[in-house]
């Protein structure tokens, strides 16, 4: 038992950018198109679509959030070296395209026919900040997933 303690000790920053990754993936590539081809009227399928990017954004954050505090931590330790800072820039990056998207872009995209916003424009700006919570998403996948557990 104690083998599976040290193991889930030293996996679960990889299952957190698992699910990070994974949900990014399967809402935005998967989920938010499904709601679009399924629902006749886009105005149902927009209000889904916008709540599933809300939860989107605020997993964003906190996945971020969770591995930057686990970085320090292991950084006060010394155990992650200076590996860990290259994460560093991903893991900011992922959470400021989460809370800009929720906190900027959300509204303009909802609102932009009732205020004659380019709704063309704020599409494709939500679109590049989901992106980008993906691509930071996959950057720290891939570096837990290469990475060598202690001990």
């Amino acid at each position: 038992m104690p083998e599976l303690a040290q193991a889930w000790t030293q996996r679960w920053p990889l299952l957190v950018a698992a699910l990070w990754w994974g949900v990014v993936t399967a809402w935005s590539f998967g989920a938010v198109p499904l709601v679009f081809a399924h629902f006749n009227n886009p105005a149902v399928a927009g209000g889904l679509a916008a709540r599933l990017f809300q939860y989107q954004s605020w997993l964003s954050v906190g996945a971020a959030l969770v591995l930057l505090l686990w970085g320090r931590a292991q950084r006060g330790r010394g155990q992650a070296g200076d590996a860990s800072w290259a994460l560093l820039p991903w893991l900011l990056l992922g959470a400021l395209a989460g809370l800009v998207q929720e906190f900027g872009v959300a509204h303009k995209i909802l609102t932009a026919r009732q205020t004659e916003a380019n709704l063309a424009l704020w599409h494709s700006v939500g679109s590049a900040l989901v992106l980008l919570q993906w691509l930071c998403a996959l950057r720290a996948l891939w570096w837990f997933a290469g990475r060598r557990p202690a001990g």
